[in-house]
């Protein structure tokens, strides 16, 4: 069976047969980083600053029991779907460094396209989504100072994309972050670490809350199935074969580690930040847990500052696999600080950045990216495609029960994904009739 590089070309192989496993032709590095600079890849992608919105996003919809069973259950799957696309890394006799290059190798050119699409979409939101969070601190931080409504987050929002831009092209790919990533860490226990802290101390000299659903029957079913679609998008990177392209050979035992580390080590600072806003606010949890705290300004403003930094960064990220496939496909290798290789960053780089910005900026409504983007993108990659992928790449090899769990899978992904991108829409509709264009959230 053929397979397909960037331009749906047949893929030319870098590497010896004898040696290992077939590579596709990349202009970033592979098989650089160890198991452990992977795992803090995945690590900065969970707890980014999106883990400041999970107690109003996904706790206020779904309630104590529902929400702490539904993100214990969504790590678990998570988890589980995950493996199953990194067993998938070497199958064929080929290593797949791209999504689209595994699914195109199992099914073909179709699934090929229908991939990169579904990816793109998620990736894209992501980033997006990103750059609203840069704007959302940006501007606290500036109303701590000045509330005189003249700064708008609009304004903000650009100032967040430039910086994106200048981080994005400084950063030639994703192995280069290194010393990033422990940047990226530290700030993301200086903010959650002052949101618990802040939480608690509020939770205590605050009356009684209020833990009810709030929203009519109606309402509340839809933002119960777009609380749904928060919780795998928590999880998910929807870009895994791109991140475990990095990692050291053997590629699947490694990335296999760095997958347990995200999903134990990894996910408790979500958790507690998540619990702990939820516990401290009740169903008035602000989306962006550090608006809701009460605390001295400087405090909180260092917080909103780490939260900036770590988002730039990890934007950078889930932006990784579009620099590939351009820097692939304009053959942009060698010295990042050549001339031509640079100017193509500025240009490239920085007008896909503007676009996301520009979108950014005229649809602010951070909660229903992340419910469309799960419905849309996270359910079909992480778990209705990872399951079937699997199941036909081991055909042979499962039993008429294994068969039945994928397909079970398969169908209730489906279902859910469908119901989730149907609750998301009418979200993002009911926040276009309450907030105009470049809304000032």
């Amino acid at each position: 069976m053929d397979t397909y590089d960037d331009d749906s070309r047949p893929r030319k192989p870098v590497s010896d047969q004898k040696s290992g496993p077939e590579i596709p032709d990349t202009a970033h590095l592979i098989s650089r980083d160890s198991w452990f600079q992977v795992g803090f890849v995945l690590t900065t992608g969970i707890n980014s600053s999106y883990v400041l919105g999970y107690s109003g996003t996904i706790m206020v919809p779904l309630g104590w029991i529902a929400g702490v069973v539904g993100l214990i259950v969504a790590t678990v799957v998570s988890l589980y779907a995950n493996s199953l696309i990194a067993k998938l890394h070497e199958f064929g006799g080929k290593r797949h460094i791209r999504y689209r290059d595994l699914a195109g190798f199992i099914y073909g050119s179709k699934a090929y396209s229908l991939t990169w699409a579904l990816q793109y979409v998620n990736l894209f939101m992501i980033n997006t989504g990103y750059i609203i969070l840069a704007g959302q601190a940006l501007k606290a931080v500036y109303v701590l100072f000045k509330d005189d409504n003249t700064m708008k987050l609009p304004y903000f929002i650009a100032i967040s994309g430039v910086v994106c831009a200048m981080f994005a092209i400084g950063i030639p790919h994703l192995s280069a972050l290194r010393i990033w990533l422990g940047f990226s860490t530290f700030f993301s226990l200086v903010y959650i670490v002052i949101a618990i802290v802040l939480s608690v101390q509020d939770g205590i000299k605050a009356p009684a809350r209020d833990y009810s659903i709030p929203g009519t029957p109606t309402s509340k079913i839809f933002t119960t199935i777009g609380a749904a679609a928060n919780l795998v998008f928590a999880f998910n990177t929807g870009m895994l074969p791109e991140i475990q392209a990095t990692v050291r050979q053997p590629a699947i035992k490694n990335m296999m580690k760095a997958l347990y580390f995200q999903f134990t080590v990894g996910v408790l600072p979500m958790y507690i930040v998540t619990f702990v806003g939820y516990w401290a606010y009740g169903s008035s949890t602000s989306t962006y847990l550090l608006n809701s705290v009460n605390g001295p300004v400087w405090v909180k403003v260092l917080a909103n500052i780490s939260s900036f930094l770590q988002t730039v960064i990890a934007l950078h990220i889930f932006a990784s696999p579009m620099y590939e496939y351009l820097d692939t496909r304009y053959g942009i290798k060698g010295s990042p600080l050549a001339i031509r290789n640079l100017s193509f960053r500025i240009t490239v780089r920085g007008g896909y950045l503007a676009i996301n910005t520009f979108v950014a900026a005229l649809l602010p409504f951070l909660g229903d990216f992340m419910s469309l983007t799960g419905a849309v993108s996270t359910f079909p990659l992480t778990f209705i495609l990872a399951n079937h992928m699997y199941m036909v790449a081991k055909d042979n090899k499962l039993t008429a029960v294994q068969k039945s769990w994928h397909w079970l899978n398969v169908c209730f992904f489906g279902c859910m994904s469908l119901a989730a991108s149907v609750a998301a829409l009418r979200l993002i509709a009911v926040d276009s009739k309450t907030y105009h264009l470049f809304a000032d959230l």
